[in-house]
């Protein structure tokens, strides 16, 4: 009997033995996004641009202190983010200077938890559009920002939001396909002449 016990223990010894184990590969999520659908969103604004039809709703706030002024927030529920744009109208160069001010201070404001700012200027002389982009790195509570403007009538403001805490790794897919849209709508935004003051 102890013979048998021994043979038992050395076959099991022998049989577990054999080669060393070898880990599952490290798994990704795959994350996939519908291409792009850009359509021209022309409303009685001070502007048009293109939208991607896959965000859902286009939400136009007023301005509490600016009658001339208005937000208009671009939501992407699947993808749990807003591109928030905001328009002022622009009334001498003190304004301007103004407002250029806000919008590099608003973006300096997230190098705190930015481990990096990559400004990209945006110059389209036939359409009258001068702006600046700004990608933020890191674990910053906005990964965009940008603004656009005339110089002399019109000046819009975006930033992009996500609402989930932010977390750079894991929403990283999702902020490189939204500021997709963000480029697209500077690069094709137009300013429209045409709109009734205090009607948008």
């Amino acid at each position: 009997m102890k013979y048998k016990a021994l043979l038992f223990l050395l076959i099991l010894t022998l049989a577990s033995c054999g080669s060393d184990p070898i880990p599952k590969p490290e798994g990704y999520l795959r994350l996939e996004y519908p291409d792009a659908d850009y359509k021209v969103y022309i409303k009685n604004l001070p502007f048009s641009f293109d939208r991607n039809q896959q965000s859902d709703t286009i939400v136009i706030k007023r301005l509490k202190d600016d009658v001339n002024s208005f937000g208009l927030n671009i939501e992407y529920k699947k993808l749990k983010g807003t591109i928030y744009l905001t328009y002022k109208a622009i009334d001498g160069e003190a304004r301007l200077i103004k407002y250029l001010k806000n919008a590099q201070n608003f973006t300096q404001e997230h190098t705190k938890k930015a481990d990096q700012i990559t400004e990209q200027i945006y110059d389209n002389k036939d359409r009258n559009v001068y702006g600046m982009f700004y990608e933020v790195g890191g674990n910053a509570a906005s990964q965009s920002q940008f603004y656009i403007t005339d110089s002399i009538n019109h000046f819009v403001t975006g930033s992009l939001y996500f609402y989930t805490k932010p977390n750079y790794d894991s929403i990283l897919p999702a902020a490189h396909y939204l500021q997709k849209d963000i480029k697209r709508i500077m690069e094709s935004l137009k300013w429209e002449d045409r709109y009734k003051k205090n009607d948008f």
